[in-house]
């Protein structure tokens, strides 16, 4: 039998961008964990488990990132070190709660805590993504008619209002001009690469212009509906995050320092990196988010500022993550209730806006007979 052909560097660096491109499911990261944890309850030792693991993986980058894991391990490696090296795969919080379980010889612990984290995190994003289905569905169908509108039925429509010998009302001449435009081919592919292009250059500012980035962020807290989805998704990311990071006996400066980066709005990130310096100074948690009433509404500070003289912070914020994490599971399985509402009256206003554009001129053309 052959043996397999030794890639050269630029060929490993190659498949290595290669398989960074496919993207591992959340899904079969929870599976390993939690495989991880029962076989070592089993008694099985690390290498071995890895070995099992990496030869149950499907995705071809995850088997190999798992291959990569074991041979570190075996060559004595700490399981914590190993998975640092691989920020996309294991992110850094996780990797710390598996260093501090490493540390307290309670690594199992450590990694059923994990799961319970990622299993959390996995349903709230879940809910998310599935109450945004039905909104895009038909704005992208809005989209679609309103395009077919503009191609093929009103400039037929047009042509007779050509016809007219009296002047036509400004909200069909306004119409006339939109259709033209956007009824030639070359002006419709500049509207679409318009667009995408504006779609671009927001999301690269977004990304690389951090007090625009802020501004947009500020913007989105304020927003009707959605502000309120935004703090409440936010609130479960950080409860539930720094709640789990306690328990695994990380120290409350790095674990809020952690629990900030994983929310995804920009003031409660900068809040809580704030919040990890002052703590530094003996300041209590519950008193310097009190300092955001906005963002961490009373009932957060309050309830940590029980735990705080408790000695049960986790314990509380655990609570704090149910709550949350409820509130924004109600909030999405109705979010199609609460925007049903916008989404029929912009529908209403475009179509009505349409309709009086074409019914007028009939109306004054009827009025002349």
């Amino acid at each position: 039998m052959k043996k397999p052909r030794k890639l050269s560097p630029l060929e490993q660096k190659i498949s290595g961008w290669l398989a960074n491109l496919s993207r591992i499911p959340f899904v079969q990261k929870i599976f390993f964990v939690d495989h991880l944890r029962i076989m070592i309850h089993a008694s099985l030792s690390l290498v071995e488990a890895l070995g099992i693991l990496g030869k149950e993986m499907e995705q071809r980058q995850f088997k190999r990132v798992i291959g990569e894991i074991q041979s570190g391990v075996e060559k004595g490696q700490p399981l914590s070190e190993v998975l640092a090296k691989y920020p996309k795969v294991f992110p850094p919080m996780y990797v710390k709660m598996v260093a501090a379980g490493e540390v307290a010889g309670k690594l199992e612990e450590s990694l059923e805590q994990i799961v319970i984290q990622m299993n959390k995190s996995h349903n709230l994003s879940s809910s998310i993504r599935g109450a945004m289905i039905y909104p895009a569905v038909v704005v992208s169908a809005m989209g679609g008619v309103g395009i077919l509108m503009m191609t093929v039925i009103l400039p037929k429509l047009i042509e007779i209002f050509k016809e007219f010998d009296s002047e036509l009302p400004l909200a069909t001449r306004i119409l006339i001009v939109i259709t033209n435009f956007i009824g030639k081919p070359v002006n419709l592919m500049i509207v679409i690469a318009g667009s995408i292009g504006l779609i671009v250059l927001f999301i690269i500012s977004l990304r690389k212009q951090p007090r625009f980035r802020l501004a947009v962020h500020r913007f989105n807290l304020l927003l009707p509906i959605f502000g309120r989805v935004i703090k409440q998704i936010n609130l479960a990311r950080f409860s539930l995050t720094l709640s789990s990071l306690l328990k695994s006996t990380i120290p409350i400066i790095d674990a809020i320092d952690i629990t900030a980066d994983t929310c995804s709005n920009r003031l409660y990130q900068d809040a809580l990196h704030e919040a990890a310096k002052k703590i530094k100074d003996g300041t209590p948690l519950s008193e310097i988010l009190s300092g955001y009433p906005r963002l961490f509404p009373p009932m957060v500070t309050e309830m940590i500022m029980v735990g705080e003289r408790s000695g049960e912070v986790d314990r509380l914020l655990n609570e704090l993550s149910d709550f949350y994490g409820r509130e924004v599971d109600n909030t999405m399985k109705n979010f199609t209730t609460i925007i049903e509402p916008v989404l029929i009256l912009t529908l209403g206003l475009a179509v009505a806006g349409v309709a009086i554009a074409v019914i007028m001129p009939m109306y004054t053309l009827v009025q002349n007979f």
